[in-house]
């Protein structure tokens, strides 16, 4: 579905490259996670990617149709979710025209593919931060895209929707969806992605398979701190997990003393007696 050769990019002659050399397939269906530390040319990449800047070096064949969900996508207008969804159909249109019949429809069953129909007369501003980036995914899929490319969808999410959106990007590989992403997550991509690409240096950007690629050694290089990468069991089965280690803990403070006693020595549940409030 689409291919990069021995792209490089740098904003200007002045300013350092910050990504060279670089090259990657994606198969249809096939879920990319791309990693690395921030400031290092990842969400420039989805952009020369997605057509929104011109590689300096290098050539990119792709998908014709190309959804683009970035990164920052703040609240916003006023809109109902459902006409936040057909927007995304703005490209079959001329200009001025109205919609159409047969862009509600594909509205409508973006919505109902990406789990967000009952949602479509509420207002997006009013969302939580995972629900507008559900809409906005669901928008990139009302526009009839073959190839989805999202920029960190699952950041500042909590657990449950972190879940939920890895879980619509799978269903959406499932049908033939391309899918290219940004992750701070090395978890995400082990759990979704074949393939990923990692950020080492401006020269050094690799493309593998991802439990190759992901090991503890070459996270820790990129990321400047130790990480192990263990086999866990969890309910659906063994799979590998990035655990870092972030160095000493709170746990090694004083505690501090409450009620004349230690926390440590503190009632472990909370009692309705008012001896123990």
């Amino acid at each position: 579905m689409m291919q990069a050769t021995d792209l490089g990019f740098r904003y200007s002659r002045l300013r350092p490259w910050l990504f060279r050399n670089l090259g990657f397939s994606l198969e249809r269906g096939e879920i990319l996670s791309i990693l690395g530390p921030n400031a290092r040319g990842k969400t420039t990449l989805l952009k020369c990617l997605s057509g929104l800047l011109a590689p300096r070096e290098g050539q990119v064949h792709g998908a014709n149709g190309i959804g683009y969900v970035p990164q920052d996508h703040g609240a916003g207008p006023s809109f109902s979710v459902a006409d936040m969804v057909l927007m995304g159909r703005t490209r079959h249109l001329r200009a001025y025209q109205t919609p159409r019949r047969e862009d509600h429809d594909a509205a409508d069953a973006a919505m109902e593919r990406v789990g967000v129909a009952g949602w479509a007369a509420r207002d997006y501003s009013q969302l939580s931060g995972g629900q507008r980036q559900l809409v906005l995914i669901a928008r990139a899929v009302a526009s009839g895209c073959e190839l989805l490319i999202l920029d960190e969808p699952a950041s500042a999410l909590d657990l449950n929707n972190q879940s939920r959106v890895l879980g619509v990007l799978s269903g959406l590989a499932a049908d033939g969806m391309g899918i290219i992403m940004t992750t701070h997550h090395p978890d995400h991509a082990l759990h979704v992605s074949r393939n990923a690409l990692l950020f080492v240096g401006s020269h050094d950007v690799r493309w593998g398979p991802t439990d190759e690629l992901l090991t503890g050694p070459a996270l820790s290089e990129v990321y400047g701190l130790p990480i192990c990468t263990p086999t866990v069991g969890t309910l659906s089965g063994e799979r590998v997990i990035a655990v870092p280690d972030f160095g000493p803990s709170c746990r090694a403070c004083p505690v501090p003393e409450a009620v004349g006693a230690p926390l440590a020595e503190l009632p472990l549940h909370i009692s309705s007696r008012k001896e123990h409030l």
